[in-house]
């Protein structure tokens, strides 16, 4: 028996373990000249193991450390566990763990590490490069890319900061070992990795089959109707699994469902803390739950090898993303579940995606001509900059990994170089439209006659692409049943309606702001707002819908105000309601006005105009942050009459609070009485910042 083998063995604890098809060439491909090899192959296939064995290899003959850049925490907790039994002391250096950085650092100076995990982020930390070429780093053996189409902006999932590597890997020695891995690179992305990590690089494809999975497509069905198909048919699929929604809102509500239904399931998502995403992994892994609802927060690295079952709720954005999805089930079972359900909802939720995936030439140049003037950090930047906090940081980003780049980052500010800036304007239009043309072929796809999995295998050039004899298409029959019944859809229905969620007040005013009303500091308790309630969110299922097209013909259905009624039933005031009013508006001087007298009337209680429009201001939705939104409606409003007792301020749309805030705190100095916001919808994405 050959080391190699011994390795395999010891690393799998299994005395009869074989490599897979492909594994040894890729462990040779790096540990013998040129030291440089892409691995492209199906997730599972077992890449880690790899650059594991490479590892101890590569130190036996006294080699440096490996430095593995991995895009998520989830995926290096796994690593770490696995890398100990070859007897390889790793460590990850992370945001996550930052109480023992000091300790790391000593033992890379005593080179104590063989592997060390970092996220690609650290690459841009200058006490991490000053690290590099301070300790054993320096002559680091092996630096693996993990997930290594995230460096190609034509790969699906593509992130910034891995461009830092090509930097990295060109100031090192060429005999220094790379290994680049990933199982989701067609050709194209192929090339543009070896034009960034270097030509000579030895590529090893292997096929992408996944012979364990079977596919299926469920026709086009509503959000009510989808509901309805996981409440009767999640307990039929395989051991515990996935479910992927397109945002936290649907991830959320998704789980709320099945929880009602009896089901043991749990949202995850973006808005979680690290602590809390580690203890819902554990969750499932541990078969705690039988699903986690998940947005793409749950992706690459994540390994459960006999997860079960993985279902979009709603689909992604192109083939690559499903296959990279759907490839965390069935790694070592014989057979798990792939359903995709295609909503109606999807293509807006895209096309947001792909017009907010990069930032635009506007928000360029405007921080670069900010940055002109002095430097600035990104909490200065968005004082004086229209655009919102998420807006400013994606510029940064996307400026700071060019090479040369335009702006350098001194401590906290960000500083303007002598680099122009030149705006690759046809490059842009080419990524837009094949962003679009990717999720053209995906709506095919959703309804191709041919095998499911040779349409993706083909979107990913496998030259092994064949039927995979296993899936929907070629069975000619359902894997698991797409029916629901009306009972169910019904539930699911009423389920939707009353979709509800608080307005939360906010506790502090924006410094300089509002000098007009001389409103700064603290929002105390005698301008504050009492916790409220906004109906929907825009176009979302059922009322957000209505909402949606109601505004639009200039008259709010009874069917809000049924549900309008319903909620504020729910909802627990700390004072009876005496009487309502409303919020002015500009462009729609008539319908919160109209829709606010009606309620009244429903709810027995007077309708007051109490506040008017005293300054022609923006409309609110145009404003991007916490100061400029503030500002905004400084001196807008006065009041004009009031009446004792609570009182209900309605407005047709809630977007970052500050409309409310602001007639709120006027509303409140005038009557002391309470004022409870109430709005039919939300325009604002759940994981927008101010």
């Amino acid at each position: 028996m050959n080391k190699v083998t011994r390795l395999l063995r010891e690393s799998l604890q299994n005395p009869d373990a074989e490599f897979r098809e492909g594994q040894q060439d890729a462990i040779r491909a790096v540990i013998e000249p040129p030291h440089r090899a892409l691995v492209v192959q199906a997730t599972g296939w077992g890449k880690s193991i790899v650059y594991f064995i490479a590892t101890r290899l590569l130190r036996d003959r006294g080699r440096g450390p490996t430095l593995v850049v991995s895009p998520l925490l989830s995926l290096m907790r796994d690593q770490l566990r696995a890398a100990e039994r070859l007897g390889i002391k790793s460590r990850q250096y992370t945001s996550g763990n930052k109480d023992d950085w000091a300790e790391i650092e000593e033992s890379l100076r005593a080179d104590e590490v063989d592997l060390l995990l970092i996220s690609p982020e650290r690459l841009a930390n200058d006490g991490f490069r000053s690290l590099v070429s301070s300790t054993s780093l320096s002559k680091v053996g092996l630096i693996v890319i993990d997930e290594a189409h995230c460096i190609s902006d034509w790969g699906h999932d593509f992130r910034p900061d891995y461009q830092r590597i090509g930097e990295l890997i060109r100031n090192l020695p060429p005999t220094t070992a790379v290994l680049a891995t990933t199982a989701t690179a067609n050709d194209r992305v192929v090339e543009d990795i070896k034009r960034q990590i270097g030509s000579d690089i030895k590529v090893l494809r292997g096929s992408l089959a996944r012979k364990s999975l079977r596919l299926q497509v469920i026709a086009q069905k509503g959000v009510a109707q989808r509901l309805a198909w996981l409440s009767e048919h999640l307990s039929e699929l395989p051991n515990s699994g996935i479910i992927y929604a397109l945002t936290q809102d649907d991830a959320e509500r998704v789980a709320q469902w099945l929880q009602k239904q009896g089901y043991p399931v749990v949202a995850y998502h973006a808005g979680l803390s690290a602590e809390a995403k580690i203890a819902l992994e554990d969750r499932l892994l541990k078969n705690e739950v039988k699903a986690l609802v998940a947005t793409v927060a749950l992706g690459m690295g994540f390994d459960k090898p006999d997860l079960g079952f993985v279902v979009h709720f709603q689909s992604p954005g192109n083939l690559v993303a499903y296959y990279q999805q759907i490839g965390r089930a069935g790694r070592a079972i014989s057979e798990a579940v792939a359903i995709l359900f295609v909503g109606s909802e999807d293509e807006r939720i895209h096309e947001w995606f792909v017009n907010n995936a990069r930032p635009p030439e506007q928000d360029v140049r405007a921080v670069l001509e900010a940055l002109d003037e002095e430097a600035m950090s990104s909490t200065k930047l968005k004082q004086k900059l229209n655009m919102t906090q998420g807006e400013i940081e994606k510029t940064l980003k996307a400026l700071s990994v060019l090479s040369p780049s335009p702006i350098v980052k001194v401590e906290r500010a960000y500083q303007r170089t002598l680099v122009p800036y030149t705006h690759d304007a046809e490059r842009e239009a080419a990524l837009t439209n094949r962003r679009q043309e990717e999720r053209r072929r995906f709506v095919d796809f959703a309804t191709t006659e041919e095998c499911l999995m040779m349409v993706v295998q083909k979107e990913l050039d496998d030259p092994a692409a064949a039927p995979c004899e296993r899936c929907y298409n070629c069975l000619g029959r359902e894997i698991i049943s797409s029916d629901v019944s009306d009972e169910v859809v019904m539930s699911a229905l009423t389920f939707l309606r009353r979709g509800e969620f608080p307005i939360i007040p906010r506790k502090q005013w924006v410094s300089g702001a509002l000098p007009t009303y001389g409103f700064t500091g603290r929002i105390g308790e005698a301008q504050r707002c009492e916790e409220g309630v906004c109906l929907s969110r825009w176009g979302e299922p059922v009322v957000g819908a209505w909402v949606q097209e109601d505004t639009a013909a200039g008259s709010y259905r009874e069917a809000i105000l049924g549900a309008a009624l319903e909620a504020l039933g729910r909802l627990r005031l700390s004072a009876p309601l005496r009487w309502v009013s409303s919020v002015p508006s500009q462009s729609h001087p008539t319908l919160a006005p109209d829709f606010a007298k009606r309620l009244a009337k429903a709810l027995h209680i007077e309708y007051i105009e109490a506040l008017e429009k005293i300054r022609v201001n923006e409309p609110q939705k145009m404003q991007k942050n916490s100061v400029h939104q503030a500002h905004n409606l400084d001196g807008a409003f006065a009041i004009r009459e009031t009446r004792a007792g609570a009182v209900l301020l309605v407005d047709d749309a809630v977007d970052s609070g500050w409309t409310f805030t602001v007639a709120g705190a006027l509303l409140r100095e005038a009557t002391s009485c309470p004022v409870i916001p109430f709005a039919l919808c939300s325009t604002r994405r759940k994981d927008d910042d101010d």
